[in-house]
């Protein structure tokens, strides 16, 4: 099995390191579990999807057994990238997601801080930016963020962290959006990106939906078409922000697994 994945465009340079070997491998013809087992040290074993026992929810075996299930495919390739680089952070939402799941078990909505968690592992960011890029990005002034602020995206820095936007952006569309967390540190290492983000999921944060939407192939650098500012024009994308009578509330992803 060959994963398609072009290692250099911008938003897989943090994952480079880790996905590529593991790519090559699974090319090769290694199993997607045997290859991500091999990157190195992880929060989890990786296994088969057949190793679910019938009938338990996903986060919750991850929870009881440490074994991640992947099954072939982009998606659970960069879930397991994750749990590689952000060992606390996935721990810290798996736990959190069989605890709700053990208050409320699994019914037709998730509930807040459920969706929540979903939203954010499957479609989630991390941006450190300097405050008046956050302050139009939270306005959604898009013109402001990405033409007149456009010189302080060099002091930014926005890592993608869901692994359903990762397997996405391996064909890229101009509506991808991420929901971003706003990062407190200056994400300089991974390790201190990883041990701040997993202080931050705490069920009253996310219940909170501590998120803002960032049409990801807007930002500067990241696609060739965005230097020609009609590209920020498009109103399906760059949508100004709803009022509290608009405001609907995100539906959890439909790839996303209980």
């Amino acid at each position: 099995m060959s994963l398609a994945v072009d290692w250099s465009r911008p938003w897989y340079a943090p994952w480079r390191a880790l996905g590529e070997p593991a790519a090559t491998a699974i090319g090769l013809g290694a199993s997607p579990a045997a290859a991500l087992n091999a990157t190195g040290p992880a929060a989890v074993r990786f296994v088969g999807q057949q190793e679910i026992p019938a009938g338990m929810p996903y986060a919750q075996y991850i929870f009881e057994s440490g074994c991640c299930p992947v099954r072939p495919g982009l998606h659970d390739f960069f879930n397991g990238l994750v749990w590689l680089k952000f060992p606390h952070t996935k721990r810290a939402l798996n736990r959190l997601q069989a605890q709700e799941i053990a208050r409320a078990g699994i019914g037709a909505r998730r509930g807040p801080v459920r969706d929540a968690i979903t939203v954010f592992d499957e479609n989630g960011a991390l941006l450190f930016a300097p405050a008046p890029l956050w302050q139009a990005l939270e306005a959604r002034a898009w013109r402001d963020l990405f033409i007149g602020l456009r010189p302080l995206w060099s002091q930014a820095r926005l890592m993608v962290f869901g692994h359903a936007l990762l397997e996405q952006l391996a064909v890229p569309r101009k509506g991808l959006t991420a929901h971003v967390w706003h990062a407190q540190c200056a994400m300089d290492s991974e390790a201190g990106d990883d041990a701040w983000l997993a202080t931050q999921c705490t069920p009253e944060r996310l219940a909170g939906k501590p998120f803002t939407p960032l049409p990801v192939l807007g930002v500067p650098g990241w696609w060739p078409a965005n230097e020609n500012f009609s590209f920020y024009d498009d109103s399906l994308v760059f949508r100004p922000r709803k009022t509290p009578e608009q405001h609907t509330g995100v539906a959890p992803s439909p790839s996303a697994r209980t």
